[in-house]
């Protein structure tokens, strides 16, 4: 069986990515065959992954996946020599409320697999202090093993040394430490990383990143202290929901990316054909698709572009009059009337839906959802009951349309984003992740 390490810190924006994308390339350079993933929800940092290690990265998440499909989809290690999983915000971090396995935190998916914890540590502005959070963090669960830290953002030699003595003197290990280097950070916009798909250097970066990590960190310690679980099963048994067609015509460009590839997977499996076209390129859908999906991504930053493409608009716009259409978060904006940009122009969208949105004043909708449909959508009906997550920054002006679905937030709290539903077409904020098993 494939063995495992967690990459994972007390908070977030402490060096969790930096090193995930840096031990993949490097490992990967040493002929090191890796498995990526993403405990959490979060549809960016896998992109990433996938660049840095050659490999499809993918999503572990125990709120809103039962025992059985994160079985399934760590068995995408198969073949590889080592999995490596980027943890979420804090290593214990997730909601109140337990979902399908746990609450979302990366400690969970620690425990299920048995994969030992690699706890990145931002030292600046501490010394023998730092070992005192590590310590904590070794004890707080006993399910979960700490198998040792790694220092990020070390001023000074001397400043490792002092470090290092603290982490002697309660037996934690270091397997490295990283000077500071800001020049090696990644671009950031509202939803996390700019995209892979629009960093046309990203190569270049993952190579610096990868030697800058093999330079600092004790690689041969890091495979020694990985281990096997014995959680894994066939990618076969997935528990996942079924292709909204045999022909799915699936919008993907630098507007529309955000979907999660355990459910591209699982379309592939049951034998559909992906169709992609690219609406900022003015690409309509493939006429012989039998639906078409449109994933979320950034049309707030390309509402000028998509309102001027206006052979993807037509197209789109008959397509959805005689077979099923769905978007999610940025393609349901897409399929709406209008999209207010970040200066309050209006640009109009497909309009298969009646939906108006605003980016102009931004606000934050983020956390797990659990969704029952009042209407068939997606190949799936009335009645389903899912659970996923949504994370935007805009805001609903106009919703004339019949609402698609109850959604609640992850206490039971219903919120005010049902989605919509108007003929074939359908849309919501929610991004599914899979079917609730309760």
């Amino acid at each position: 069986m494939t063995r495992g390490l967690i990459i994972s810190a007390p908070a977030s924006g402490t060096g969790k990515t930096t090193l995930t994308l840096g031990l993949l390339t490097a490992l990967r350079a040493k002929g090191i065959v890796v498995q990526p993933f993403k405990c959490g929800p979060d549809y960016i940092d896998p992109t990433f992954h996938s660049a840095a290690a050659r490999r499809a990265s993918f999503n572990l998440d125990s709120w809103a996946m039962p025992p059985m499909s994160l079985r399934a989809v760590a068995g995408q290690a198969s073949g590889a020599d080592l999995s490596v999983a980027e943890g979420a915000m804090g290593l214990f971090d997730g909601v109140a409320n337990a979902g399908e396995t746990g609450n979302g935190a990366s400690a969970d998916i620690a425990a299920l697999m048995g994969w030992p914890v690699v706890l990145v540590l931002n030292v600046a502005g501490q010394a023998q202090s730092a070992a005192a959070t590590a310590l904590g963090f070794s004890q707080m669960r006993p399910d979960v093993r700490v198998a040792g830290v790694v220092l990020n953002n070390v001023a000074s030699p001397r400043h490792e040394a002092l470090v290092r003595h603290g982490m002697n003197q309660v037996g934690i290990r270091v397997f490295g430490a990283l000077p500071k280097r800001p020049e090696i950070t990644l671009p950031e916009r509202h939803l996390g990383l700019v995209q892979a798909i629009e960093n046309p250097n990203l190569t270049a970066h993952l190579t610096r990143l990868g030697d800058f990590i093999a330079a600092h960190l004790d690689l041969e310690a890091l495979l020694e202290a990985a281990d096997q679980s014995p959680f894994i099963s066939s990618p076969e048994t997935v528990v996942t929901l079924p292709p909204p067609g045999m022909r799915i015509a699936l919008a993907k460009d630098e507007a529309f990316s955000f979907i999660y590839p355990h459910l591209l997977q699982a379309w592939y499996r049951a034998g559909a054909t992906i169709l992609p076209f690219s609406p900022l390129t003015d690409e309509g859908p493939d006429p012989s698709a039998d639906c078409a999906w449109l994933p979320g991504g950034y049309p707030e930053l390309h509402a000028g572009r998509l309102a001027s493409a206006q052979n993807f608009r037509k197209k789109l716009l008959l397509f959805g009059q005689i077979k099923p259409v769905h978007g999610e978060c940025g393609g349901y904006m897409a399929l709406g009337a209008a999209l207010l940009d970040k200066a309050g122009v209006s640009h109009p969208m497909v309009g298969l839906l009646g939906l108006v949105t605003s980016y102009q004043n931004r606000k934050m909708h983020l956390g797990y959802r659990r969704a029952q449909l009042l209407r068939n959508a997606a190949g799936l009906q009335t009645g389903q009951i899912l659970r996923g997550h949504e994370f935007h920054y805009s805001t609903v002006i106009s919703q004339p349309d019949a609402p698609l679905a109850n959604v609640y937030d992850a206490t039971g709290e219903p919120t005010p984003e049902t989605g919509s539903v108007r003929g074939h077409v359908t849309g919501s904020y929610f991004h599914m992740i899979g079917p609730a098993a309760s």
